[in-house]
């Protein structure tokens, strides 16, 4: 399964699906909204957009790419867009393999891919102002510490 949605991932159902008799190992990664303070301000909560067509495709490609370099039976993206509350998930990776290790790296690997090629972005929204991750726009002034999530894809 690989989605683009704009409800509440259902991660518990995510790992259900890839429950199967020969996969020892089930691998699973979930991105979630953390409260970030920074001069007093705090990130109230994350907004998502993506360019949909391509996003899909992306998705679809980076389960390809895991599938033919790693020994997986299944695999899982789901991210989400719209607006994301601290707690909650922006982005679930569910990954089954008969071993641990590519299960592991498989996972790891869909999730930087993600940051590289996928097109959606983020805007962080805090108490005093907001600021697009990447697109390095918005209306609050670039907290210290925070260069490195504005110069990156997501900054996760």
């Amino acid at each position: 399964m690989f989605a683009i949605v704009e409800e509440l991932l259902d991660v518990g159902a995510l790992i259900q699906d890839a429950q199967r008799p020969d996969c020892g190992a089930i691998a699973t990664f979930v991105g979630t909204t953390r409260i970030d303070e920074s001069d007093g301000a705090a990130v109230e909560y994350l907004e998502y957009e993506a360019y949909r067509p391509m996003a899909d495709r992306k998705l679809e490609e980076i389960g390809a790419e895991i599938e033919g370099r790693w020994d997986v039976r299944h695999v899982s993206i789901v991210h989400r867009l719209g607006r994301v509350d601290p707690g909650e998930a922006s982005v679930a990776i569910v990954v089954g393999a008969p071993r641990r290790g590519p299960a592991f790296e498989a996972s790891r690997y869909a999730i930087e891919r993600i940051k590289e090629v996928v097109p959606i972005w983020k805007r962080e929204v805090w108490s005093d102002g907001y600021v697009w991750v990447g697109s390095q726009v918005g209306t609050r002034d670039q907290a210290p510490g925070l260069g490195d999530q504005v110069s990156g894809r997501f900054g996760e």
